[in-house]
């Protein structure tokens, strides 16, 4: 397989951009190698810029739940751009998806669209504040809102202290109020509301965790911070970037049937598209400016092109989910194919899956959170991510994030990455 042409382009980005890339994981970091440089992609299939076909399991990191280049998400991005691609002001397409967001989801009165995930995930946590008066919040480890200074904050030495910064630039006052526990552990959450008794103003979390692998919630888990967050009046916040509309229509909420103070979205509202959005209850988004105290704006807030790209999008999932059984079938078989291919060649692994969400880890530990996740053999995933690469399968470049499939995907592709898998672990055997 020849990617000189990457490798040209990776050289000269690295001169003129921090690390060549616009986002760290696009590096290769964790796998090592030069990234692939995308020229264009189309239903199932990514194209470099060498020309090479690559089936995706990525889907842009979640929103391409239908695939790349939809057409009639095309036709709509390309006749609201007649318009103009953004005008500052208030749009009849704004409206439109909020009314289908807020008539179709339980629990969401109001919306606020933004520019990305994390920008909502900021926010959010901002709004819980002012609605609550509190300043601390807890978030979990392995669970990603984005690069906003409060999420970007590691465990203290126990289930009692805070947080610290994990990057140069985060102040330690900010970290003071952000604090730490371990996903799927309740008890732990519930030593630190009590140490921090009327303090917390917010509970935030990915709800099936996407950034450590896809680690669902145990049984019990949603259930019992619904219960203490309404005991403690703090604002439980379901981070849905990635599961919103994907795991289905209604997200992990409808999947568990567990219904948050806030959530908020990304990727997929846009059908791909820089946006994001936090919405929730009347009497917590009525503090949202200009109608309460709490500042937040944007001027390209509910772009007109997202807006019409992410609406038609909704609106085909809305008006035909039976595309998420099909997903369903294709998922399923997919996740018990590469299993099996595990199992016959006696490698340890551990399989979760959530719909379209696939997590793979190479280790014979129950993964339910981040110290089970980090088991994983990451030098055993480095070399299957290549195998895979040269045999025009293109997993996420890093072993703590989940595979997203899309609905455009044919059986004829699941079979195809099955038999790219057996290939590329027969090999690996055999050179060990």
């Amino acid at each position: 397989m020849n990617i000189n042409t990457s490798k040209e382009l990776y050289k000269k980005a690295k001169n003129i951009i921090p690390g060549g890339v616009n986002s760290p994981v696009r590096a290769f970091n964790s796998v090592g190698g030069s990234p692939l440089f995308i020229r264009k992609a189309e239903g199932a299939y990514l194209y470099d810029e060498d020309g090479n076909k690559y089936i995706d399991l990525i889907s842009s990191w979640g929103p391409m739940l239908l695939g790349h280049a939809d057409p009639d998400v095309l036709k709509a991005v390309t006749e609201t751009a007649k318009n103009s691609t953004s005008f500052g002001a208030p749009t009849r397409l704004e409206i439109e998806i909020a009314d289908l967001i807020t008539d179709t989801i339980k629990g969401i009165d109001k919306i606020r669209m933004v520019n990305s995930g994390t920008e909502a995930c900021m926010s959010a946590i901002r709004i819980a504040r002012g609605y609550t008066g509190r300043d601390k919040i807890i978030k979990f480890k392995g669970c990603y809102h984005g690069h906003g200074d409060s999420f970007l904050i590691e465990a203290g030495s126990g289930a009692l202290t805070m947080g610290h910064p994990s990057s140069p630039g985060v102040t330690p006052g900010t970290a003071r109020d952000t604090l730490i526990a371990e996903f799927n552990d309740l008890d732990e959450v519930e030593k630190l509301l009590k140490a921090n008794k009327n303090k917390v103003a917010a509970i935030i979390l990915e709800p099936i965790a996407g950034n450590m692998g896809c680690i669902p919630p145990e049984k019990g888990f949603l259930e019992g911070l619904r219960s203490l967050c309404d005991d403690h009046d703090t604002v439980l916040i379901f981070d849905e970037v990635m599961t919103g509309f994907r795991v289905a229509f209604g997200g992990a909420q409808e999947i568990y049937g567990i219904t948050a103070d806030m959530v908020t979205y990304g990727k997929i509202i846009g059908a791909g598209l820089p946006v994001g959005a936090y919405a929730g209850k009347k009497e917590i988004m009525d503090f949202v400016a200009p109608t309460g105290p709490v500042y937040q704006a944007g001027t390209l807030s509910g772009n007109p092109l997202a807006m019409a790209a992410g609406y038609t999008l909704l609106k085909k999932l809305h008006d035909n989910l039976s595309l998420y059984d099909e997903l369903e079938v294709k998922s399923k078989t997919l996740e018990q194919g590469l299993k099996k291919v595990l199992d016959d060649h006696y490698i340890s692994n551990y399989t979760n899956r959530v719909g379209s969400m696939i997590g793979i880890f190479y280790s014979n530990h129950k993964v339910t959170g981040f110290k089970g996740a980090n088991t994983t053999n990451k030098e055993l995933f480095r070399k299957i991510f290549h195998h895979m690469l040269e045999r025009g399968v293109y997993l996420p470049p890093s072993p703590f994030e989940a595979f997203f499939l899309s609905n455009a995907l044919k059986i004829q592709d699941i079979s195809l990455i099955i038999s790219a898998f057996e290939d590329s672990i027969s090999s690996i055997c055999t050179k060990n």
